[in-house]
């Protein structure tokens, strides 16, 4: 099975896939889809879909697991994210592959077997999941195996789809 984790943004998208079969794990790539500061949010969220199009073209994932939108402080921020991240789940939804959205805390429980674990924890675990010789780089690349790493782990996931 081919997971596509995604990390959503508008300047940065990260972008992990990993192989699954039984209790094995296989990176197969990771990445940032970056769109330019200044454009207009319109034409950021079009490369964000071409680029996502191409994608799910070249991997083919079986499943895509996507982080629930979390924020806190900056609500203009979140309201961009929410858009990219609309058109990530439009593009999924259009490309027929089921999606999956899990939340921080799930994430993290997922790949460290604690909730509130560290940033620096979960990026390590995910290094040593995938059998990485360092960790995955960006942050949003990382975030992204991460999200990949939790839906194979999850259980009951199929009840999950959107």
């Amino acid at each position: 099975m081919t997971i596509l984790g995604i990390d959503p943004g508008v300047a940065i998208v990260g972008y992990g896939a990993v192989g699954y079969a039984g209790t094995r794990f296989e990176h197969l790539r990771h990445g940032v889809i970056r769109t330019k500061a200044g454009l207009p949010l319109t034409r950021r969220l079009t490369e964000i879909s071409d680029d996502l199009k191409v994608l799910l073209d070249m991997l083919k994932p079986d499943a895509v697991s996507v982080e629930e939108l979390f924020f806190t402080k900056n609500v203009t921020t979140g309201i961009s994210v929410a858009h990219a991240r609309g058109v990530i789940l439009l593009e999924c939804s259009r490309y027929g592959v089921p999606v999956y959205e899990y939340t921080p805390m799930q994430v993290k429980q997922a790949v460290t077997g604690y909730g509130l674990a560290e940033k620096k924890q979960v990026m390590e675990m995910t290094r040593r999941i995938l059998a990485l010789e360092k960790v995955a780089r960006p942050d949003d690349a990382a975030d992204a195996l991460a999200l990949a790493i939790c839906h194979a782990h999850s259980r009951g996931a199929a009840e999950n789809a959107i």
